[in-house]
Order: structure tokens, then C-alpha cells, then sequence
């Protein structure tokens, strides 16, 4: 179990975006050559505004030096990337999510994320699909039981309930499966929103919770709920929307 240095020497704040981001673009390591454990995570540059504001929430693990760039590999775009100080706090961290050095989903873990974490997770590796109306969590890099441990864990805890989707691979002739949860519903999906717009506070990042209406009633509704729960005005938020319909088929007026 984490020690209560852990809880005392980090902020709630610091924790809520660290295990968001465990479940997004985070990670917690370990290194033969450190006593204790560091946390970092990546963004691309396009996203630079969304990775600032995840770096001011974690003044109380970094130095000056703890944001960086470099050449992504596979995008060939530029890569922002994060690196905590190595403190003994990330280490107990480090114990809980980790057995035997392999990031392992638990409960005892999940259960200490917050409304940030979950808005974390979301903005990292959250989806919203079918015309913006329904959602995904792209949860690629986990096996089957810690994806349907996570969608439980979502229903239990937030009451969304979701379904785990197996997509099937063929490489080099051999099949792989990986598996996502998705939310099948615009009223599943919009429990999630009201969760975490209220910590949507980059601009760049609004698309992440705008469910997109046919009807102008319903997306007025919308927009409403959302200039209720975020900082941005009505009007920033409908400019939103009129962007993301003007990108989408399913909204572009017939001739």
C-alpha cells in the first residue's frame, strides 16, 4: 500500500492527473538507475496548449527542466514531453499500479480517481463518434479483463454504463484482438460530459465534449448545459459547434 507520504507531499490535484493520465498518455517508471520512480507524458505540438495546462498542475513534481521537445518517430511531428522529478511520493505510486514491474489496472487504484482523473483520461484517449453522438475510450494497449474491469469499474463507480468491443487485427498472417469500451448512448455519453466538462478549461480542447444536435432545440439544450458547467460563454461554445458540423457530412446542408 502507498504510504501516507503519498498522500501528504502531493496535492490532490498532482494525483488526479496522475491517474488519469495512467489510463491516457501517462506513464510511471521506474529506472535501474533511480532510487525512485518518475512520471512523464507526450503530447503532439498541436496539442501544446492541453500539455501546458497539464504541466502547471504538476508544480509540485517539476523543475524547469521538466518539459522538453523532441521528433516524434512515427508522426515525424513534433513531440512535447513531460518528466517529473524522481521522488519517493511517485515511487509508492509506482508500487501501487505496478506488480513486478508491469502496469496492472486494479480497483485499489481506480477507486482514487476523481472527476479530474476521469476528465484526464477523456481528453488523453477519449472519442466522441457516430456524428457526436456517441463515445469511445481508446483502451488499445490493455487485455481483455483489465478493459471489462475498467467498464465496471466506470458503471459501479460513475454510473455510465458502457460495453467492451473487441476489434480483430491480422499481423504478418496471425490474428491479435484489442479491446475498447465504448458508450453506445448519447445519454450514456453525456453522464460522462457532465462529469468532466466543468475541468475542460483549454479551448482547443471544447470539441472533446460537444454532442452535436439536427434539432436546433436540443443543441441549444446543450450548449446551455455546457456554458453552465465550463468557463466558456454560450457564444464560444456554439462557434464550436458550427466548426465541428461544418467538418461533418452528416451535418452539411443538401443542395
Amino acid at each position: 500500500m502507498p504510504t501516507q507520504q503519498m498522500m501528504v507531499s502531493l496535492s490532490d490535484q498532482t494525483l488526479a492527473l496522475i491517474f488519469g493520465s495512467l489510463l491516457g498518455n501517462g506513464s510511471i517508471k521506474l529506472s535501474k538507475d533511480y532510487v525512485n520512480a518518475q512520471f512523464s507524458f507526450s503530447h503532439l505540438s498541436k496539442q501544446r496548449n492541453y500539455f501546458e495546462w497539464k504541466v502547471k498542475k504538476c508544480i509540485d513534481i517539476s523543475d524547469s527542466k521538466a518539459a522538453y521537445r523532441q521528433r516524434d518517430d512515427f508522426s515525424k511531428d513534433l513531440k512535447l514531453t513531460y518528466q517529473s522529478n524522481a521522488m519517493p511520493a511517485l515511487t509508492d505510486i509506482y508500487r501501487l499500479t505496478h506488480d513486478k514491474g508491469h502496469f496492472r489496472i486494479r480497483r485499489k487504484w481506480l477507486n482514487r480517481m476523481s472527476g479530474l482523473s476521469l476528465a484526464i483520461w477523456w481528453l488523453d484517449d477519449g472519442s466522441i463518434i457516430a456524428n457526436h453522438r456517441k463515445g469511445v475510450f481508446r483502451t488499445d494497449g490493455f487485455d481483455e479483463n483489465s478493459v471489462k474491469l475498467i467498464a465496471r469499474y466506470l458503471q459501479v463507480k460513475w454510473g455510465i454504463r458502457t460495453q467492451v468491443v473487441s476489434i480483430h487485427h491480422v499481423l504478418n498472417g496471425k490474428r491479435y484482438d484489442q479491446y475498447r469500451v465504448w458508450i453506445r448512448s448519447t445519454e450514456e455519453l453525456k453522464k460522462l460530459l457532465r462529469i468532466i466538462a466543468p475541468y475542460v478549461e483549454v479551448k482547443d480542447m471544447l470539441y472533446k465534449v460537444l454532442v452535436l444536435y439536427k434539432d436546433p432545440e436540443l443543441q441549444q439544450r446543450w450548449i446551455s448545459e455546457l456554458a453552465s458547467l465550463t468557463s466558456f460563454s454560450a457564444e464560444e461554445i456554439t462557434a464550436e459547434v458550427i466548426k465541428r458540423k461544418q467538418a461533418l457530412k452528416a451535418f452539411q446542408k443538401k443542395i
